[in-house]
C-alpha cells in the first residue's frame, strides 16, 4: 500500500525536488509552505509521516511539531525534523520530534529514514 508523507517547508524549490523523488519511490506526497492550518492539513491528506522544516512560517517548526504531538488522534504519526541548522538534533527534541534530517541529505539517507520510521 502507498504511504503518504506531508511535507512542511516554505522552500517551494526543496518541495519540488522531494515531491519528484519520493513519489518515483512509491510514496504519495502533500505539501504546504506555512503551518497556519496544520490540523486540517493532516486531517485532509491523512499522512502516515510528516516531514516538518524549522522555519515553517506562522508558528514555526518547533511550535507544529508541539501541536501535532499533543493532539490525541495525531501524535502517533511520525515527525521528521528538518532543517540545516548545526543544532538541529537539539531542535528536534526540544520540538518532540520522532528523528530528524540535517539539510543538504541525500536521498538514501532519506529513504532510510523514511523506512525505518514506518516499521
Amino acid at each position: 500500500m502507498e504511504k503518504s508523507v506531508l511535507i512542511f517547508d516554505d522552500d517551494v524549490d526543496i518541495l519540488s525536488i522531494l515531491t519528484y523523488l519520493l513519489e518515483e519511490k512509491g510514496y504519495k506526497i502533500s505539501t504546504r509552505t506555512s503551518c497556519a492550518n496544520i490540523l486540517n492539513d493532516i486531517a485532509e491528506t491523512a499522512p502516515d509521516i510528516i516531514m516538518m522544516d524549522n522555519w515553517i512560517p506562522e508558528a514555526g517548526g518547533k511550535v507544529a511539531t508541539k501541536l501535532i504531538k499533543s493532539h490525541p488522534e495525531y501524535r502517533s504519526i511520525p515527525v521528521i525534523y528538518f532543517s540545516a541548522n548545526n543544532d538541529i538534533e537539539k531542535l528536534a527534541k526540544e520540538a518532540g520530534a520522532d528523528t530528524y534530517l540535517a539539510k543538504p541529505f541525500d536521498l538514501d539517507q532519506l529513504e532510510e529514514l523514511l523506512s525505518n520510521v514506518l516499521q
